[in-house]
């Protein structure tokens, strides 16, 4: 288990909320590191990335020092490049972690979502960042505190668009959403952004990979009452959790803690609405504004 002062994915960025953070200097470098020693092994991306289990395009993230490489790629990473780079980009990944600061926790937590085979997210503060449509995304935003220039406001719309294509890219993998009522009622934004919400919250749930679910207002057994979760289950089936909020964050990888948030999960999935009733909630909010 880890912490994390720096907002990442969820509340303030939504899952999420908050700002995506700043590239790290010591991210940079370590992607700089592997990079060489895949070169020096005469490898391309392609080549190296199912060696070591993962995708071209997130070995290439990682390359560029968009993403905190996960501590299953040093170990493949030295099966494949030999132990005398396995040392390197050991000495690199323990400077990262002493230098990464703010971002640490996030990015790795981003890598965990990109090749998870199963994601599931509960909010009871604001829609999740996979499923916000782009009125709701700057909505958000123009209510950042402090306040965004506009060039930040515009990095974070784009890099928040670009995360949603994990939907579509990832059709093979299991995303399960519980969101509450409450965050459809409120309008955030205003009625043209909620009608927005609505119609992209419908059309997202009609992907064969989405299951989304609202909790009800009412309801008196729920089992969500701590909060905020999301939870992702690796290649190996290994489970990982996420919590956010008021710039701190926590990266959860204790296997009895995520289990604990695995289980209370499978309980709201039994008390909110089924993905057909919410389909049916949804289409009625809609046509009531």
């Amino acid at each position: 288990m880890a912490t994390d002062n720096g907002g990442g994915a969820g509340g303030g960025v939504g899952h999420g909320g908050g700002c995506e953070p700043e590239l790290s200097d010591s991210l940079k470098t370590f992607g700089a590191v592997l990079k060489a020693l895949r070169e020096e092994s005469r490898l391309t991306q392609e080549q190296f990335a199912p060696l070591v289990q993962y995708s071209a395009a997130y070995i290439a993230k990682i390359e560029q020092g968009k993403r905190f490489p996960p501590r299953d790629l040093l170990d493949r990473s030295e099966e494949v490049l030999g132990a005398v780079a396995g040392r390197v980009l050991g000495a690199a990944a323990r400077s990262l972690t002493r230098k990464v600061g703010l971002a640490t926790w996030f990015l790795q937590w981003a890598g965990i979502e990109e090749d998870t085979t199963s994601l599931y997210a509960y909010e009871c503060r604001v829609i999740p960042g996979l499923l916000q449509p782009e009125p709701y995304i700057r909505a958000l935003f123009e209510r950042h505190l402090p306040p965004l220039t506009e060039e930040q406001s515009e990095r974070q719309v784009m890099a928040r668009l670009a995360r949603q294509q994990l939907l579509a890219e990832r059709p093979n993998t299991t995303f399960s959403f519980i969101i509450e009522q409450a965050l459809l009622e409120r309008r955030m934004g205003g009625t043209e952004v909620t009608k927005a919400l609505l119609a992209h919250l419908l059309t997202v749930g009609r992907y064969r990979n989405v299951e989304l679910q609202v909790m009800p207002l009412v309801q008196e057994e729920h089992a969500g009452f701590e909060g905020e979760m999301y939870l992702a289950e690796t290649a190996d089936h290994r489970w990982a959790g996420y919590v956010e909020g008021h710039g701190s964050s926590m990266l959860i990888s204790d296997p009895k803690a995520a289990s604990n948030m695995l289980q209370r999960y499978g309980k709201m999935r039994s008390q909110a609405l089924s993905h057909q009733a919410t389909a049916s909630l949804l289409e009625q909010m809609r046509g009531a504004l």
